[in-house]
């Protein structure tokens, strides 16, 4: 088996000390070091958490294999909290779908099955420097690449088939945003991920992935600006969100006006 080959199955099938020589190899592969290897619990089962440093920045260790992605919306039940909330946006008179499911199927990658390979990825978004068509070209200088789609939501949920990656609800009492340190801000969002990525945390944080097909965990601040409501402020910190109007508007003519909002996930491969 190459360090590309390794699923996520059989990471979680390994020892801690065989965990630990996988992270070896993987660090040596990319001339960095292993700075961390625990195990912590995911999903009611323990998971490996690797964390590699290269070149002053910390990459985790995400296997890949055959993975689940999407939202499944057919299995999913909204609570009232979040039926009422959509419901005042409409009676506000926000142009959306009449039922909530048929929007969120717009806002979200659709179910699917899909094979990745095994990859390092930056435990922290870094801005981007240049416009969004200028960064591939920024990143392989550096050795380096932008996660694709399916790479970027893989890492983020780690296998949950929940809305975020910490369940299907949000807070009620807590806003989207904010990094925690204003002594304010908790919950799950300011938690690193199952693989130790800080990642979906912050709206106002808006990441990119490789093709152009979608804006992962952030908005911008849109929905919070706009008054969207709960569920709409929320809805970019979903593992699957897509964000089409991000999107649309990142590629289109004006895009360059929002480079500082925008970040991006460097990835490094494996063979």
């Amino acid at each position: 088996m190459t360090l590309a080959e390794l699923t996520l199955a059989q990471w979680r099938s390994f020892g801690p000390a065989a965990a630990r020589r996988l992270a070896r190899e993987a660090a040596a592969d990319v001339g960095g070091r292993v700075r961390l290897v625990e195990t912590v619990e995911h999903l009611g089962a323990p998971l490996h958490r690797a964390l590699i440093e290269r070149d002053g920045r910390e990459f985790a260790l995400i296997p890949g294999g055959r993975v689940r992605l999407g939202f499944d919306l057919e299995a999913w039940q909204p609570t009232p909290e979040q039926v009422a909330d959509y419901a005042e946006c409409l009676a506000e008179g926000f142009a959306w779908a009449p039922d909530i499911k048929a929007h969120l199927a717009d806002e979200l990658s659709p179910p699917r099955t899909v094979e990745l390979a095994a990859v390092l990825m930056a435990v922290e978004a870094e801005e981007l420097t240049e416009p969004a068509a200028d960064m591939p070209g920024v990143l392989a200088a550096r050795g380096l690449r932008m996660p694709d789609p399916d790479e970027w939501e893989h890492a983020c949920g780690a296998g949950a088939t929940t809305l975020f990656r910490w369940g299907d609800d949000y807070p009620l009492d807590a806003a989207p945003y904010g990094g925690g340190g204003d002594g304010g801000a908790t919950g799950p969002r300011l938690e690193r991920n199952a693989f130790g990525l800080r990642i979906a945390y912050d709206v106002y944080s808006a990441e990119l992935s490789g093709g152009g097909r979608a804006v992962h965990g952030g908005d911008g601040g849109e929905a919070v600006c706009g008054g969207y409501g709960r569920l709409r402020e929320w809805l970019p910190l979903a593992t699957a969100g897509i964000n089409p109007s991000m999107v649309e508007f990142v590629h289109g003519p004006d895009g360059e006006d929002v480079i500082d909002s925008l970040s991006v996930r460097p990835v490094l491969s494996l063979r």
